[in-house]
């Protein structure tokens, strides 16, 4: 049913009240976590996190929610590409020529591509290996060092999140959640904004299908994408300039459990633009 049949609608108004009330939103805190050197390949983001931390200072509890952007990630794992060992294609000279762009690094967007979505006037759109959908396959040089070197996006960002979460978890003893952050671009909207590239420990969707609203209303299709809300929250603080890698979302009442960034991916029989 749609909506709250009239007999023993008390009951279902109680329920609904008290729904309310446990759900009801509650005061966040966003506490940003400052890195005062480079991460390089092969440190350990746990370590250095943790050294972070300790000079904020600040004892994590129990629920807290660490957003990770992921270059710190990719550079530790060695995501990291010479430029200069890139050879383009013919048609990447073309198209860097034609628009004023660095044709290695379409070239190397299109390697970590599985289909190119869009590619007009000098914009290069395509979904990934991981399922993302975002401008020159998230190939990125800003805050690596200068142009010299392309950051890639993590392998396995969720794998990436889950031995985090385990390392940080055995150095702590508390349970936290993890998201690893990027900034996409959005179609039809101008400006970028975070997205949950990596999650572990919380489920990144809400489900509030067969919940019923203030007015007794029954939510049908209602899935909130509350990974990605989380980054983005976590990005009014890590800017891109800042120096800002990771912050803690203190406050935020998840649904723990064995959740994947993977799982906001839209399946393509569902999706009415493919």
């Amino acid at each position: 049913m749609s909506r709250i049949a009239s007999d023993g609608s008390g009951y279902a108004m109680n329920r609904i009240s008290r729904h309310l009330k446990s759900s009801a939103a509650k005061e966040l805190r966003i506490i940003p976590i400052a890195l005062g050197e480079e991460v390089k390949p092969g440190d350990s983001v746990s370590e250095k996190l943790m050294a972070a931390v300790g000079r904020i200072p600040i004892s994590l509890t129990r629920g807290d929610v660490l957003v990770v952007k992921h270059k710190i990630i990719s550079k530790a794992e060695g995501q990291l590409l010479d430029l200069a060992s890139v050879r383009p294609s013919a048609s990447s000279l073309a198209w860097g020529r034609r628009y004023g762009l660095d044709a290695r690094v379409t070239e190397l967007a299109l390697a970590e591509s599985q289909r190119v979505v869009r590619r007009k006037r000098g914009v290069l759109i395509t979904q990934t290996h991981h399922g993302f959908i975002c401008a020159n396959a998230g190939v990125d040089l800003s805050n690596v060092d200068g142009g010299k070197h392309a950051l890639l996006l993590p392998h396995n960002p969720d794998r990436s999140a889950q031995k985090l979460r385990r390392a940080l978890m055995r150095k702590w003893q508390v349970d936290l959640a993890i998201i690893i952050s990027d900034s996409f671009g959005r179609p039809w909207r101008e400006g970028l904004t975070e997205v949950a590239i990596g999650v572990a420990g919380m489920k990144a969707l809400h489900d509030y299908r067969g919940r019923y609203d203030p007015h007794g209303y029954q939510l049908r299709v209602s899935l909130e994408a509350v990974a990605d809300e989380l980054a983005c929250a976590a990005g009014l603080v890590c800017g891109k300039l800042a120096r800002t890698p990771a912050c803690i979302i203190r406050g935020f009442k998840y649904q723990a459990g064995r959740g994947r960034a993977r799982d906001l991916i839209r399946p393509a029989c569902n999706d009415l633009f493919r």
